[in-house]
């Protein structure tokens, strides 16, 4: 902690040490919830998110006509999300449907069902 300069009269020790090795122990869960946050800052991630919560799966098609945007589009945002691990696939024929990874599912169940409820600035 040199070259950090405070005006605090005596530092709670005890309580830094257990901050440190709460964080270290959290580490890993750190980086995956980062991991799939950034992603969702995204307004149109969110919706597609959103919507492979609820319905389970969907195609690109689907979600192209859900939200109105061209498939290319689409194409490039599940890309992202397939690449980070938030989304999995799974081919019918010549149709590939998307849909949530289950620890991403656990993960923005909570915020979903806030914005289900369309609660989300009550709670803010």
């Amino acid at each position: 902690m040199e070259n950090n300069s405070c005006i605090r009269q005596q530092a709670d020790i005890e309580q830094i040490d257990r901050c440190k090795e709460s964080v270290s122990e959290l580490d890993e869960s750190f980086d995956y919830l980062a991991n799939g946050l950034s992603l969702v800052g995204n307004s149109v991630r969110l919706k597609i998110l959103y919507l492979l919560f609820i319905e389970k799966r969907l195609c690109v098609c689907d979600l192209s006509d859900i939200l109105g945007m061209n498939i290319s589009a689409i194409s490039q945002h599940l890309r992202k999300m397939k690449d980070r691990n938030l989304l999995e696939t799974e081919r019918d024929a010549q149709t590939i449907f998307y849909s949530l990874t289950a620890e991403y599912e656990k993960l923005l169940n909570p915020f979903f069902e806030i914005l289900d409820k369309n609660k989300i600035l009550e709670t803010i």
